[in-house]
């Protein structure tokens, strides 16, 4: 530690990037499914914990409101199909949800048995069990459609919130036209979370059983660009779904940010999860992530699991504000991450000898004083050869406030059902205010949205007959 501004890094010698720092054996099994499903014996016993409870504070703790007790006695019962269509009736992406969903501050938290036991019965990991297990179903067989209604309606992001709009809107027996910028749909689900939370190709799986219910064509490769572009969707549909996320990220807005080897977590992350084979993918042999959520978890424990020797997460707070989960960081900590807290980018460190390549980053030493985050004047510096920026995303601004929506804290002001200011344009998920930009949060918007845009499409043929 250092009271003034060190002007060189500590340690000039060439950066260590390198792919295969594993043998295929060693990314095979460090990169295999985090929580393996429950065997048939192992989730009737958990099962039987649940005390089926009335008016359960579980269902409440949930955003999407699946009747816990409900599908659990019917895992008890050995009705996985029950179970499954109970679960996926309030949501669509209860595959996922079941995988990435923070149930230990959500539905485990309200659990009875943890005030009792100590242990809540393990919702998450029981969800998954039944849901996994139809899957070889068609989705038809347990969510029916409608008769077709004639319209249409346009959903732009194919995310959790985008195909949980579409699949209410199909099941209401309407026809969506599902639009996503990437070459794949699934949004985060595909792109944006650990290959350890989603393996065996999972987010590619259920969009295509969830494609398969009917009435949702997908069109990859298009994206908003213009308020021109809204307007046509808006002139050829019914009504329009905007859950397009935070397409863009945070800058630092720090000395060096240039340099190479500093990238986005986000990018990182998606490189990650397309990449055919990891022992492709080039890792830093001394890694800094600098920011505090589920995003730099993700980025740094993966990090660490290509092989990198020396891996740290850098938060500018304290552990109590940190946007992880106690549950996340102790799974980066028990992965051999180090985390730092109290520490703020201060300049991202390069030399002549490193040929333009980041080296090291300085952090300058925080503290509350008066309840507001103060530089104390002493730093500290971490060797790195590569640096992920995991400080958040947000929304292309300029487009949407062109488009003529009203946005607050850079996002779309809508209702709870989604309504912007725009007449017939409905958002959710990330790009929305307000909520906490969890995935299950993002599958509730959909929903929600999808119950309005039916009463609007309803009200409005019927004022036309």
């Amino acid at each position: 530690m250092s009271s003034a501004p060190h002007p060189v890094a500590p340690n000039p010698a060439r950066p260590d990037i390198k792919p295969a720092r594993l043998s295929a054996e060693q990314y095979a099994e460090r990169f295999a499914d985090a929580a393996p499903r429950l065997t048939r014996g192992q989730a009737l016993v958990e099962a039987e914990r649940c005390l089926y409870c009335f008016d359960a504070p579980c269902v409440t703790a949930c955003p999407t409101g699946i009747d816990v007790p409900s599908f659990i006695r019917r895992i008890a019962d050995d009705n996985l199909r029950g179970a499954a269509r109970t679960i996926l009736q309030a949501n669509p992406l209860g595959g996922t949800c079941a995988r990435v969903c923070p149930t230990e501050v959500l539905c485990e938290q309200a659990c009875v048995r943890t005030a009792q036991q100590g242990k809540p019965v393990e919702i998450g990991r029981l969800q998954r069990h039944a849901v996994d297990a139809v899957m070889d179903r068609p989705l038809a067989d347990l969510l029916h459609c409608a008769p077709a209604t004639g319209q249409r309606v346009a959903v732009v992001g194919a995310g959790p919130a985008g195909l949980a709009c579409a699949v209410g809107l199909a099941q209401l027996g309407h026809q969506v036209s599902l639009f996503d910028a990437r070459p794949k749909g699934g949004g985060l689900n595909e792109f944006g979370l650990a290959a350890y939370k989603v393996a065996d190709d999972f987010a590619r799986r259920e969009l295509d059983w969830l494609l398969a219910l009917g009435n949702i064509t997908l069109e990859t490769g298009w994206r908003l660009d213009s308020a021109a572009r809204l307007q046509a969707l808006r002139d050829q549909h019914a009504a329009v779904y905007l859950a397009v996320g935070l397409a863009t990220t945070q800058g630092l807005g720090l000395p060096g940010e240039e340099l190479a080897g500093v990238r986005d977590a986000v990018d990182f992350i998606a490189e990650l999860r397309q990449t055919g084979d990891l022992a492709q993918l080039p890792i830093g042999r001394r890694v800094v992530v600098i920011g505090g959520g589920m995003t730099a978890v993700d980025a740094a424990v993966q990090s660490k699991l290509l092989g990198a020797e020396a891996v740290h997460m850098v938060y500018r707070r304290g552990p109590a504000t940190m946007g992880a989960s106690q549950v996340e960081q102790h799974w980066a900590q028990t992965h051999g991450v180090t985390i730092h807290h109290w520490l703020a980018p201060d300049a991202l460190l390069g030399d002549k000898a490193s040929g333009g390549h980041v080296v090291g980053v300085r952090f300058a030493r925080q503290a509350l004083v008066g309840g507001r985050l103060q530089a104390t004047g002493l730093f500290e510096t971490l060797d790195a050869d590569m640096v992920f920026k995991a400080i958040g995303q947000k929304l292309d601004s300029q487009l949407l406030n062109d488009c003529g929506l009203s946005l607050r804290d850079g996002r779309v002001l809508a209702d709870d059902d989604g309504r912007t200011s725009l007449a017939g344009v409905y958002a959710g998920g990330d790009c929305r205010f307000g909520g906490r930009d969890l995935t299950v949060e993002a599958v509730q918007d959909g929903k929600r949205a999808a119950q309005a845009i039916h009463a609007q499409i309803a009200a409005a043929t019927s004022h036309k007959a």
